[in-house]
């Protein structure tokens, strides 16, 4: 039997973190299914304009129409998108000031491997030497506390397919990110994401210096809030200009992972995603780095 197609009409209104917006009226998309939500619709336009420093996004007088599908590619999915929150690692990068680059190099070349093996059979092995803090990364308790658990012993569910929340700390008046940000904010459970804009100067000296940070009572909030991981696209997730680290004290002490140097926080969602940064299971490390990212169901 023929299922009639689908199309979604609607307006959106577009706010930009920087400052302005745009608005468009009866946009007409081709759907499977009879049904889909405001934020697929949101995500959908974002990605598909290209935009960039988006605050918040307004799906307005959306209907459901029977209408022939216009496009010649797929109708808008409800399928599952991922999005990558993690730096990539490179020979020479330096991620944290006074600690050395990673050294990416040739164990086995492909080369030197045709002497070891048969005729037009080739393998390349590969060597990397590098600190723990490099890239994005994740923190285990063990980090600051000798008898804390380790990168080893974190427990899957603590670190992959947790409910995440993102919340929007990229327009500050100052550097310290307070616990009236999280005003209204459903954290328990959910992995917080804490988006500051810091990531755009990623392998620059700007990187280094005066960065946003939680402050102590903003991480004395969420961990008696009940968050389950929080991570943060700044270069560390409390103020470096001291030796105090008390963001550091608290969450680990209360066995939340921290996951620092995230990425890509303007293509995440503010609600509906999981979240995941799952490092290598090494015993006797107190950090690693993750290959962080969100995954976004649309429905």
């Amino acid at each position: 039997m023929h299922t009639a197609d689908k199309r979604v009409q609607f307006d959106f209104e577009i706010d930009f973190s920087n400052g302005g917006g745009i608005q468009g009226q009866g946009f007409r998309l081709d759907i499977e299914g009879d049904a889909i939500a405001d934020q697929a619709l949101a995500d959908y336009i974002v990605r598909d304009m290209r935009l960039l420093m988006v605050g918040e996004v307004r799906i307005l007088n959306k209907t459901i129409i029977t209408e022939a599908h216009k496009r010649n590619r797929p109708a808008l999915s409800v399928g599952t998108r991922l999005i990558d929150c993690s730096h990539v690692i490179e020979d020479g990068m330096i991620t944290y000031k006074g600690l050395p680059a990673p050294i990416i190099c040739d164990y086995l070349s492909r080369e030197a491997s045709r002497k070891v093996y048969a005729a037009g059979t080739e393998f390349h092995i590969g060597k990397i030497e590098l600190v723990a803090n490099t890239g994005t990364y994740i923190d285990s308790p063990f980090h600051r506390y000798a008898d804390g658990i380790d990168i080893a012993a974190l427990p899957l569910d603590a670190i992959a397919n947790l409910p995440g929340v993102l919340v929007d700390a990229s327009q500050r008046s100052g550097r310290a990110i307070t616990p009236e940000r999280f005003n209204d904010v459903d954290v328990w459970g959910k992995a917080v994401l804490i988006r500051t804009g810091w990531s755009a100067h990623w392998r620059t000296d700007t990187y280094f210096e005066g960065h946003p940070h939680l402050t102590a009572d903003a991480a004395e909030f969420l961990l008696k809030a009940g968050a389950k991981l929080v991570g943060i696209d700044s270069y560390n997730i409390d103020n470096t200009d001291t030796g105090e680290r008390p963001v550091h004290t608290a969450l680990l002490g209360a066995g939340i992972p921290i996951v620092e140097h995230l990425c890509n926080l303007e293509s995440v969602p503010v609600a509906d995603f999981r979240f995941y940064a799952v490092p290598a299971p090494i015993k006797g490390m107190g950090t690693f780095p993750v290959r962080a990212f969100a995954r976004v169901d649309a429905t």
